[in-house]
């Protein structure tokens, strides 16, 4: 069997105990060549420490003797770079940092990981240094000058490794714009490390630099303490260097088949899965293909080895956090719209170009642009390049189901901060056991429509009572939901498929049809229409209408889904019609 090496991130781990691995060593000579102070961002758990541990294997003069066994087998090593175990290593983790506290308690944290750092420096490079270095328990920096110094007077230069730069200051940020201003304005503690690697790369020492983080706000608002860094996560060439390729993975989940003594369907069963549930990302808007979150694969097909089954929580639970940041982004000026705007999937979430370097401050302030927010949302990995627009602009979706759903949730507790997630569930369930759709609608009526009338919101249409119901109906443990997929040459508003693993229940296929009235084309107020039956509402000559158009297109989406999925298919579909934020009238067709 495999061996998968869900949350390894060690890469001499990785190949001396035969873990699967993805070869990417062949990115090594590119990175060389590009510059020597390089900032790269990925999402969180992207595989961005494994790549760093791969370049502190591949340049470590301390792994010398063991390069043939490490690299032998891979691109880099046969052909490798004349830099190979040429440098010392230190490398620093970000992520160690506790962010709790005030900001004495962070500053120490901070010290207390670098100095740890210099002390593993010590130990493995004391054969090669001639001059002493010491630790300064107070003062981190004054160690680490200490270890430059030590560089200076040796016939070696240091390669400096700093996996997620910004991830305490992001959980600070996030937390208390204060407290995070204080550790990057100034002489604030996050910034005065980042200088001191700053003058340590000009002549004291330092000869290479890369760094990896999740986004650019951090190193925006240190830049004048570190403006050296050559910005490569949006270069074309580095789109696949962190992240899975279809092929890749289609090829690992065969295999898996072959050696557990699969049936071929189980393996084409799962990689629909993996496919609908995890790819989609692309970080060049030229890139010919997406790539699939490293993480979520690994999980997946760890499970799906072990238990001869898919898991039935699609989202690993170690990226549960990332529901912090979309709350975080959701309180920026237009961050409430543009979480809405992405989840219904309307063209509007598009910028002319992805901010590169951008501060609190100017998000905060952002009155008129949601591109800081539309932006931000890219680098943490919950939007994605979709492409361009006949005017140039770049095209922001989201990038897959697992994150719609993170989606679908934030905008329920955004929007509807007092209804439990038992709530939404209960009326959710009665339409997938039953088939009865009246709960649902009524529930709407009475929660969703007094926060839509609302003048802050400028959808008025068909898309806004849609996105409401992929909220109240996002299921991703029974069903791959879909908002508008195309069928034949047409767009079904709502489909709700049962997944392959999951018709051992007793639940229902859904699709629906939305239809949209504003007050002003049936000619009432919203008085008039909620003191009206629901008959009567059914009976004026708008809303039949627009019942006969739905009822139409769905007639003719029914018979190419059944085609699609043939017997196993247990389909009910509906007509929805909603008169303005007011009323809703359906049907079962």
């Amino acid at each position: 069997m495999l061996k998968f090496p869900y949350g390894i991130s060690d890469f001499y781990q990785v190949v001396t105990e035969g873990y699967w691995y993805v070869d990417r060593t062949e990115y090594i000579r590119a990175v060389e060549e590009i510059g020597k102070v390089l900032l790269f961002l990925r999402p969180r758990r992207f595989g961005k420490s494994l790549w760093l541990s791969t370049l502190e294997n591949y340049y470590d003069i301390a792994k010398a003797d063991e390069f043939e066994r490490l690299f032998g087998h891979l691109a880099i090593g046969q052909n490798p770079t004349p830099l190979h175990n040429k440098y010392l290593i230190m490398r620093w983790n970000f992520s160690a940092v506790n962010p709790q506290g005030d900001l004495e308690a962070i500053t120490s944290s901070l010290y207390d990981h670098i100095n740890g750092c210099v002390e593993i420096f010590i130990s493995r490079y004391r054969r090669l240094l001639d001059y002493p270095i010491t630790i300064d328990n107070d003062n981190a920096l004054r160690s680490f000058q200490s270890v430059l110094a030590a560089v200076q007077e040796s016939p070696y230069r240091l390669y400096l490794l700093i996996d997620e730069y910004d991830n305490f200051a992001n959980e600070v940020m996030t937390a208390s714009t204060e407290r995070y201003e204080a550790l990057v304005r100034g002489e604030g503690v996050l910034k005065t490390v980042l200088k001191a690697v700053k003058d340590g790369t000009g002549g004291l020492g330092i000869d290479r630099v890369f760094i990896t983080g999740v986004s650019p706000v951090v190193m925006s608002d240190v830049t004048s303490g570190f403006n050296i860094a050559k910005d490569i996560f949006l270069r074309r060439p580095f789109n696949n260097l962190c992240g899975f390729t279809e092929k890749e993975v289609e090829a690992t989940v065969q295999q898996v088949v072959r050696e557990c003594g699969y049936p071929p369907e189980e393996g084409a069963q799962a990689m629909g899965l993996i496919r609908t549930f995890y790819n989609g990302y692309r970080f060049h808007y030229t890139a010919q293909e997406a790539v699939y979150n490293p993480t979520l694969v690994l999980y997946f097909l760890d499970y799906f080895q072990e238990e001869c089954a898919s898991p039935e929580e699609m989202l690993d639970s170690n990226l549960e956090m990332d529901r912090n940041k979309l709350e975080y982004v959701s309180r920026l000026p237009h961050g409430k719209q543009l979480i809405i705007d992405a989840l219904g999937e309307e063209a509007t979430v598009s910028v002319r170009r992805l901010s590169q370097r951008f501060g609190v401050k100017r998000m905060l302030l952002a009155k008129k642009d949601m591109s800081f927010a539309a932006s931000l949302l890219y680098y943490l990995g919950v939007l994605t390049l979709g492409g361009r627009t006949p005017s140039g602009r770049y095209t922001l979706r989201i990038p897959n189901l697992v994150v719609r759903g993170l989606y679908a949730e934030q905008m329920r507790e955004m929007l509807l901060p007092d209804v439990t997630r038992d709530d939404v569930e209960a009326v959710a369930e009665v339409l997938y056991t039953t088939g009865d759709i009246g709960p649902l609608c009524e529930f709407v009526e009475e929660k969703y429509f007094p926060v839509f009338s609302n003048r802050d919101y400028r959808w008025a249409n068909e898309l806004t009572v849609k996105t409401a119901f992929l909220s109240l109906l996002f299921n991703d443990i029974l069903y791959i939901m879909d908002s508008e997929p195309e069928i034949g040459r047409g767009y079904a508003d709502l489909v709700m498929i049962i997944r392959p693993d999951m018709r051992r229940f007793e639940v229902l296929d859904i699709l629906i049809e939305f239809k949209y009235l504003s007050l002003d084309e049936v000619g009432l107020t919203g008085e008039e229409v909620r003191g009206m039956s629901r008959e009567e509402l059914r009976s004026l000559p708008q809303v039949e209408k627009k019942l006969a158009q739905a009822r139409a297109q769905l007639g003719k989406y029914r018979p190419l889904l059944e085609a699609k999925y043939g017997d196993l298919l247990r389909l009910h579909t509906y007509a929805v019609v909603s008169l303005g934020f007011d009323r809703l009238v359906w049907e079962e067709v």
